[in-house]
């Protein structure tokens, strides 16, 4: 058994405690010798140390205290054990297998605890036993939370109520993001700067400017926004840089000039691609249907690259390594180019704002803003994942309604709000809060799959405000050890 990588349940660890069954006396870490008295009542309430009032001769002196047992050193800290006064009484942190880097475990009134390592100590029988006993259910279970196993401690409104304010909070984040970037992009269209290339420290003036209708009403500017930050949805954590920075070279404007092209759409897509990097070379092309494609896109281009003065990016800036084949950055480009067509020839910004205000049921307005962005696979694409070979299966679309669902609640969202905010229609934008606490997400997340189900909270992520939230309360409070100042945390950590 590896036991570095595997995790054995605890009940199986506080049998070997309890039953005492050792081929040899216990030492701890720092070979302190241990001789256990009584072996402490084992704890059945929710919350706290496996044993109480344990009996325990450590080197020279007796303690009479609790004893924790867990399956490596770093759950001490990982499970809260160091912010959570219920601890404060243990004498003995018992684990399956230590760390020689770590010998001891503090409390959160800053007590030392020594450690003791019962592997070492078992006989072959008892090491077959813990290896029959190993958790392969483990990859599914969570330590993400410090408070997953205590959280139950907590009524199911506290929790959802917390959940809410991180996710609306959240939201308010992305919103401001977005409106910095308005800045940046009035900024950039006044003084005619053109980026990635030139770089450039937003003016004081500029940070403190405030948005105008005017400002607003240059097209151009709610596009670009609107179109990057798609884009950066579209890359997932992976590609997401290289996407925004693709969608920052060749913006709306210089898109625009080509839209009198009879198919627009492949002209989107032969700009994208070349400057992204990504046309294979066409002397090495075996496959019929590729060589005619990449040969237009790289015609077209020829045509198109005199007009072009941004930067250009390689094969080499995108990632596809363990990425499913329809998360792969040529679909998801391709994907963008449809939304581009939409966004540039059929207004869709002025069409989905208008259905913002227009419909009033919830679920119906949700409904017929995502249909926008489910975009089905066609062309060239509906048998390729990329260039050089053919796939499997058919594509059926380039962007499913799961994904949909997710540009909806990072980007859409926001994007409206912000609009609706800066233009003073305030009744619009307290709908928008109102349409985000109703929202369905049709989506998942392991990160937000492990907290809610950390939570018992299953059914409540698929809520966009609070997935929302569970994203929120690990990044902001999870992974910093700001226990003390979460509410859950200040809650069963006492």
């Amino acid at each position: 058994m590896n036991t570095t990588e595997s995790r054995i349940q605890e009940k199986f660890l506080r049998e070997l405690w309890k039953n005492q069954k050792f081929n040899r006396a216990l030492e701890t870490s720092d070979e302190q010798k241990v001789e256990v008295n009584f072996v402490g009542d084992e704890n059945t309430e929710l919350g706290g140390p496996d044993f109480l009032n344990a009996r325990i001769k450590i080197g020279n002196f007796t303690f009479i205290g609790d004893v924790e047992i867990e399956n490596c050193n770093s759950d001490w800290k990982s499970h809260g054990h160091n912010i959570n006064k219920r601890f404060n009484k243990v004498i003995l942190h018992v684990v399956l297998k230590g760390d020689s880097r770590h010998n001891y475990v503090y409390t959160q009134d800053g007590r030392r605890i020594v450690s003791v390592s019962l592997f070492d100590f078992l006989s072959e029988v008892e090491k077959q036993k813990l290896t029959m006993a190993d958790d392969g259910s483990h990859k599914f279970k969570t330590n993400k939370i410090p408070c997953h196993q205590l959280s139950e401690l907590t009524d199911e409104k506290f929790k959802l109520d917390f959940l809410h304010e991180l996710g609306i909070a959240r939201f308010k984040k992305k919103c401001e993001k977005m409106i910095h970037r308005i800045r940046e992009l009035i900024y950039l269209s006044e003084l005619k700067i053109k980026e990635p290339d030139v770089r450039y420290d937003l003016p004081q003036s500029y940070l403190e400017r405030k948005i105008t209708f005017q400002d607003l009403n240059k097209k151009e500017i709610l596009e670009q926004l609107f179109y990057e930050d798609i884009f950066e949805a579209l890359g997932y954590s992976q590609n997401k840089t290289i996407m925004l920075k693709l969608s920052q070279s060749v913006n709306v404007q210089f898109l625009k000039s080509f839209r009198e092209d009879e198919n627009y759409v492949r002209t989107i897509e032969s700009i994208l691609f070349n400057v992204g990097g990504l046309i294979p070379d066409l002397s090495n092309l075996k496959d019929e249907e590729t060589s005619e494609y990449s040969r237009y896109l790289a015609q077209r281009w020829g045509e198109i690259r005199p007009k072009y003065d941004g930067v250009k990016f390689e094969e080499t800036d995108w990632h596809f390594f363990r990425l499913r084949p329809q998360n792969f950055p040529t679909i998801r480009i391709a994907g963008g180019a449809r939304i581009l067509h939409k966004i540039i020839k059929h207004d869709l910004i002025n069409v989905m704002l208008k259905k913002f205000i227009e419909i009033h049921n919830h679920k119906v307005l949700i409904n017929s803003v995502r249909n926008l962005f489910v975009i089905p696979a066609d062309g060239y694409w509906v048998k390729h994942f990329v260039f050089d070979k053919p796939a499997a299966e058919d594509i059926k679309y380039f962007i499913g309604s799961s994904r949909a669902d997710e540009i909806l609640a990072n980007v859409i969202l926001p994007f409206v709000y912000v609009y609706f905010e800066l233009t003073g229609k305030k009744h619009c934008s307290q709908k928008i809060l109102r349409v985000l606490s109703d929202v369905i997400l049709n989506t998942e997340n392991n990160l937000v799959k492990e907290i809610s189900e950390s939570l018992n909270l299953i059914d409540a992520s698929k809520r966009t405000v609070y997935y929302q939230g569970m994203i929120e309360l690990f990044r902001s409070f999870c992974t910093k050890d700001k226990c003390s100042e979460c509410k859950i945390g200040q809650k069963v950590f006492i």
